[in-house]
């Protein structure tokens, strides 16, 4: 048996010391966050999907009432630009929660499904998506990519073995 261990790197900023770029998209991201339809979980997700282009697609989360039937913020967002800008690559994408009772101090990390769903799109383009997580009054952690998010992660050359 050998013992191995994985490590990876990102980056964490205090708030205050974010660069003008990143808490631009996170502003944007809040923004989306503030149009989210959540009225059962009153817990509101924004999602700023960057393109190559620049373009900036927007991501919410959208409940129901039969839970598994809503979506994501992040998911909201890659389908769009996946449909709108079928050939470009995606860039970075800022994901921030409000929750109901007070500003968040710690930020969210996407779940599993969306890490795989953005995964899928950085192996198709071949093209590291950034990823901002922020907190409302908190620290924000930037991540080179989705692969550091998704360890170990399924992807099309496991579908051939």
């Amino acid at each position: 048996m050998k013992e191995k261990i994985h490590t990876f790197k990102y980056k964490e900023y205090e708030r205050g010391e974010l660069p003008e770029d990143l808490q631009a998209l996170v502003n944007t991201a809040i923004s989306f966050a503030q149009q989210a339809y959540a009225p059962y979980s009153c817990f509101r997700v924004g999602a700023a999907l960057e393109l190559t282009t620049g373009e900036i697609v927007p991501g919410a989360n959208q409940e129901n009432a039969a839970y598994p039937s809503g979506l994501c913020a992040e998911r909201v967002a890659a389908f769009g630009a996946a449909i709108q800008f079928p050939n470009t690559p995606f860039s970075r994408i800022a994901i921030v929660a409000l929750p109901p009772d007070a500003p968040s101090s710690k930020p969210i990390s996407p779940c599993g499904a969306c890490r795989q769903v953005l995964l899928e799109y950085e192996q198709k383009f071949n093209h590291n998506i950034e990823v901002i997580l922020a907190s409302q009054t908190g620290k924000t952690c930037v991540f080179p990519n989705i692969k550091s998010l998704l360890p170990f992660s399924f992807d099309a050359a496991a579908l051939s073995i």
